[in-house]
């Protein structure tokens, strides 16, 4: 093989990875998600209607907001983090920590049927994703580098939260 052969293949391969995790950062669902029937369920056009373009672009199109951006990452007050597309629970005050990442991050879910996960190999890393699972929006990322006494850090958008405070 010679080395311009060889350049545009390595061109090609690279162009079809970056495409590949754009189409995913895009909104572009994996089959297994595409096929699952979530238990709460709007039109693309109500989602669009019901929701903020920020908001709408994480929840319904997996994008991420910028790292220190959200006003619920120094939200310190006992309360709940519910979905901002479906109003479901998702995390506890009690579960929250300064992870210093940027985003609000949890040790755990506020109960077992709160949320669920995915792979995501989007931006050629290996990731599990999180979504809400009431409505499957995308909420963040769950890292294995978290507090005791899970060991999780469930990295989450604050524009997908809605947060009530318990006074």
């Amino acid at each position: 093989m010679d080395r311009r052969k060889f350049l545009m293949g390595l061109l090609a391969g690279s162009a079809l990875i970056v495409i590949s995790g754009k189409g995913r950062a895009m909104g572009l669902l994996d089959a297994k998600k595409k096929s699952e029937v979530f238990p709460y369920q709007l039109t693309d056009a109500e989602w669009k209607k019901k929701l903020s373009p920020d908001a709408y672009n994480v929840l319904r199109r997996q994008g991420t907001e910028p790292a220190f951006s959200s006003a619920l990452y120094n939200e310190h007050r006992k309360g709940t983090f519910n979905c901002a597309g479906c109003d479901w629970l998702l995390f506890l005050s009690d579960n929250k920590f300064e992870s210093g990442t940027g985003w609000p991050s949890f040790w755990q879910p506020a109960n077992d049927k709160a949320v669920q996960t995915s792979e995501d190999d989007s931006l050629l890393m290996a990731r599990t994703e999180v979504h809400c699972a009431h409505c499957g929006g995308h909420l963040g990322h769950v890292f294995n580098d978290g507090p005791k006494p899970t060991g999780l850090r469930y990295c989450i958008n604050g524009v997908a939260l809605g947060f009530r405070p318990i006074t």
